[in-house]
């Protein structure tokens, strides 16, 4: 399919969201190649306080999301006035987000004044069209982050990626704002794989206005 024709095109600003080593910024790039959009990636290499907040996370947390915070904003407000023939675009981090990790990584009084700030600037960043939000469990994104060999990440314990994925259960339990495609990547590889990126092209073609969970292998097996 010509990504001019393809149904996708009508959102204009797709997120690939979900836990540390899931897979969401190689799926992001290919989804943009595939539609011709441009892409917005998260720049951890940019924040000083990122690898001792890995190495001490109680005592680095605070800086590591205000800056996180800070600069996701910069990022969002470049989507805020799109003119009327701007490109689609695909990014791996949605704004709403950031509670998430502010929750699970602050103390209480830090998280207050975070909630603070996220209010003041939550309202100047739009919404996406479309969330792909990738799954997989703790062990499996263990294997994926030591496979990437990104120094500072090898410290991330398995209990913390247990919580992230429990903090993302959570985030989309309530979630709204916009059609929601989980995926079970456990043994799906869309972003490696042209089998499996044709699979979810399709499987995102039929998406409705809701949540919704993608079985990969259960609609494979459909005749």
């Amino acid at each position: 399919m010509e990504p001019s024709a393809d149904p996708l095109l009508r959102y204009r600003h797709i997120v690939v969201e979900g836990p540390i080593g899931v897979g969401k910024t190689s799926l992001a790039q290919r989804l943009a190649r595939h539609l011709g959009a441009e892409t917005m990636l998260e720049q951890p290499a940019d924040n000083p306080f990122l690898e001792r907040f890995y190495g001490d996370m109680p005592g680095y947390a605070f800086q590591t999301q205000l800056f996180f915070l800070f600069q996701r904003l910069r990022q969002m407000r470049e989507l805020a006035q799109p003119g009327m023939f701007a490109p689609a675009m695909v990014s791996d981090f949605m704004f709403s987000r950031e509670p998430l990790f502010a929750r699970l990584n602050l103390s209480d009084e830090e998280y207050r004044i975070h909630a603070q700030l996220y209010a003041q600037l939550a309202p100047q960043t739009p919404q996406p069209d479309l969330v792909i939000w990738l799954q997989a469990q703790p062990a499996t994104l263990l294997q994926r982050i030591r496979r990437r060999a990104i120094a500072m990440e090898q410290r991330i314990p398995t209990s913390y990626l247990q919580a992230l994925c429990d903090a993302y259960v959570d985030h989309f339990r309530s979630y709204g704002l916009a059609p929601v495609l989980a995926v079970d990547t456990e043994r799906f590889h869309p972003a490696a794989s042209e089998d499996d990126f044709e699979l979810l092209l399709a499987r995102l073609r039929r998406l409705g206005q809701g949540r919704e969970y993608f079985d990969p292998h259960a609609e494979a097996a459909q005749p």
